[in-house]
């Protein structure tokens, strides 16, 4: 069975490289900037010196999440299109920045929330009961990885809605990278169970 595409698991390679590229550039081109008290958002708010920068990796990221959400049928329908839709998010929260470094905007916490809450729950959603999938879209690790990531993103717009939280950057940067990179090892493994079922197809044949 084919488990997931090639340009699935391309997307999964780059997926949380980028991620962790796109404020880390950003943020090296902005003297004085501090991952851990300001938000990867803050990078592309209209007032940054280097939005541009930052919003070209968000909208990477969104295209990534389309591609691994077309290309990936590991995942039952439902996840696929609960990550197909937080790749379109990714791109609202891109295009509604906030006005700048001390104002919010109501759109891009929307789409920034949307973003959060449809990350944390596709693994529940791309959960499969038939043995012949691999371990990591069965029921233990979707409802084990969803639980981690439904409270870590809880916990993320709790310190994100309070002003007087001084770690927010931090917070944020564990917890979005953490729902990528999980996105990629999902690619990985069904990946690696497929061409372990390849080659002992070839081999049964060849018997």
């Amino acid at each position: 069975m084919n488990f997931v595409g090639r340009p699935a698991f391309i997307a999964a390679i780059i997926g949380p490289i980028q991620a962790v590229m796109g404020w880390l550039v950003a943020g090296s081109l902005w003297p004085g900037y501090d991952h851990v008290t300001k938000t990867i958002s803050d990078l592309a708010a209209d007032d940054s010196p280097v939005k541009w920068v930052q919003s070209s990796f968000f909208l990477l990221g969104g295209t990534l999440s389309l591609i691994a959400a077309v290309w990936a049928p590991i995942l039952s329908m439902p996840g696929r299109i609960t990550i197909f839709i937080a790749g379109l998010t990714t791109y609202g929260l891109t295009f509604f920045a906030t006005p700048s470094q001390v104002s919010s905007s109501f759109w891009h916490r929307v789409f920034a929330i949307a973003t959060f809450v449809l990350m944390s729950a596709w693994p529940l959603l791309s959960m499969r009961f038939n043995r012949r999938y691999p371990w990591v879209v069965r029921p233990v690790a979707a409802i084990t990885s969803t639980l981690i990531f439904a409270v870590g993103s809880i916990a993320f717009l709790s310190v994100w809605t309070n002003p007087a939280q001084p770690m927010v950057g931090l917070w944020e940067r564990v917890i979005a990278e953490a729902q990528v990179l999980y996105l990629s090892i999902v690619i990985f493994v069904a990946w690696r169970h497929q061409q372990d079922d390849a080659l002992a197809s070839r081999g049964t044949a060849g018997t």
